[in-house]
């Protein structure tokens, strides 16, 4: 279908697959399936939107996790995701941006929230507010869902992305957690910073690259082109590369938790 190689359908490519593949829809029923794939409106259809809108939403057994998750994050019980809810899991104060008098802690924080809003308000026409819903939520999940096959492995990077194991064992009352977001508020702090979960100690490059990876997808860019928007948002000064600086950022922003080794 992509017939120029720019790894996007534009309005003629999708009419024209629409024919080759001979539905037999009018041109109106093909300017409202144009319109439906085309989410965010650019006059472009994405590999990221034509996969989600063929997938559809998450199935059952996904959104149960999703909602788990939604609901440990949402620590006041209050229905949606804001600052303070977030404040005590993304340290936003060791972020370069924030070092380096760039932005504000609540700037990143709000940035951070803003994520899971992004496709949500396109879909419905809004301006994000830093505040995120369920059902913003539930639609950033959507669209990682719609690239993931595997129920296990979907299940599994929820669990991880956000602790969940950790979340079912304190089983002490505990409410809140610590500014690294790896321990309850109330536990006894160690002398060492443990490995973050999945970064084995002494780690090779291919398991440092396995554990990106995985993060990467978590925060919902897995096809191509959704890799890509991912890597210019990293390319602070539009170079097409990035420098080592711009890399520690972006292991920042993608809460890699790494160490600078």
């Amino acid at each position: 279908m992509d017939d120029n190689n720019s790894r996007s359908l534009d309005k003629y490519e999708f009419t024209k697959a629409m024919m080759d593949y001979m539905l037999g829809f009018t041109e109106g029923e093909i300017q409202k399936l144009f319109n439906y794939f085309d989410f965010d409106r650019s006059g472009l259809i994405e590999f990221d939107e034509f996969i989600r809108a063929i997938r559809g939403p998450m199935n059952a057994n996904r959104k149960a996790i999703v909602q788990k998750a939604f609901a440990v994050l949402d620590k006041d019980g209050s229905g949606w995701i804001d600052l303070k809810d977030i404040q005590g899991v993304y340290t936003a104060d060791k972020h370069p941006d924030v070092i380096s008098g760039k932005k504000t802690a609540n700037q990143i924080l709000s940035e951070f929230l803003e994520t899971f809003e992004t496709a949500h308000s396109m879909r419905n026409n809004n301006t994000p507010n830093y505040v995120v819903t369920k059902e913003e939520f539930e639609e950033y999940y959507n669209n990682i869902s719609a690239s993931i096959d595997d129920d296990n492995y979907f299940n599994l990077m929820i669990t991880n992305a956000w602790k969940l194991d950790d979340e079912s064992r304190k089983g002490d009352g505990t409410k809140g957690w610590s500014s690294d977001s790896t321990r309850p508020a109330t536990a006894k702090k160690p002398a060492a910073a443990p490995k973050p979960a999945g970064v084995p100690a002494n780690s090779t490059e291919r398991q440092l690259i396995d554990y990106i990876r995985g993060k990467i997808a978590a925060r919902g860019a897995r096809g191509i082109t959704g890799i890509g928007k991912k890597f210019k948002i990293a390319d602070d000064n539009n170079s097409k590369t990035l420098d080592v600086n711009e890399f520690i950022k972006a292991m920042h922003d993608f809460r890699m938790d790494l160490s600078p080794q």
